[in-house]
């Protein structure tokens, strides 16, 4: 089975915000993760040396519209995987568009990978995306931080300033406030943060532009280190890396 609509956008951000607007006019939430959603944020201000192939779309969607956006999916002509949907669709849903060869991932009411990063209260915020604090996060809790989400890091460091709050603007004190209650999630992002620092000089930026990069991360760890952390996370500090700290992501079998 293909994707069959005549609606369907080739360009894979123009199909994204295709799909969030259609979701809006039947009264459903849909936001943009990933690769689309830095994209989105980062527009024209994307360097030649961060930019990449989207291949594939990420969304989130409240908890209790994850069956509606099942039926919505399926409408646009998008293929379920069934199996994983049967098995996880409380918290995640897989879709394919064999047309376009793309990859559908909706997480359900919460983002859950190596971390969980809390969504769903603050969905509202943005209309296309996830709010920029949150959008960085997803990427900062990976564990195994590869070369395309570093690029999208970088990407979305240039582009916007450090704050406490959401407009346009990374809110230092949202991630602070989600690291200070998860020691794991904290200490992962702490170890990017590190490795962050020091490959920029891979990615042909200018000399400049590390410079942002570098000041644009010490504030970040600078608001991880003065936030207030909860008991659990000095209960958990206390165990460090004596145990696993994050969840193996599971791999998900693309049906063709």
């Amino acid at each position: 089975m293909v994707v069959s609509s005549s609606a369907v956008r080739d360009n894979i951000v123009d199909e994204a915000v295709r799909l969030i607007e259609s979701a809006r006019q039947q009264d459903l939430m849909l936001r943009a993760l990933g690769g689309v959603a830095v994209s989105v944020h980062v527009g024209d201000a994307m360097r030649p040396s961060l930019a990449r192939e989207i291949q594939d779309m990420d969304f989130v969607t409240p908890k209790d519209q994850g069956r509606s956006f099942q039926s919505l999916l399926s409408r646009e002509g998008y293929v379920p995987n069934t199996e994983f949907n049967r098995l996880h669709g409380a918290q995640r849903l897989i879709f394919v568009d064999d047309l376009h060869r793309r990859h559908i991932d909706v997480f359900v009411g919460t983002f859950e990978m190596c971390h969980v990063v809390p969504l769903s209260e603050r969905l509202k915020l943005e209309p296309v995306t996830v709010p920029l604090a949150e959008l960085l996060m997803t990427k900062l809790q990976i564990v195994k931080l590869n070369r395309k989400d570093m690029a999208d890091v970088y990407a979305l460091l240039l582009a916007h300033d450090m704050g406490d709050g959401d407009v346009e603007t990374i809110n230092v004190s949202r991630i602070g406030q989600v690291a200070g209650a998860d020691w794991g999630l904290f200490h992962t992002i702490d170890l990017n943060l590190a490795r962050l620092r020091e490959s920029s000089n891979e990615f042909e930026l200018s000399t400049g532009d590390r410079g942002t990069i570098e000041a644009r991360i010490g504030a970040l760890a600078d608001a991880l280190e003065r936030h207030p952390k909860s008991l659990r996370w000095n209960l958990r500090a206390r165990v460090g890396e004596r145990m696993p700290w994050f969840e193996e992501p599971e791999e998900v079998v693309r049906q063709s």
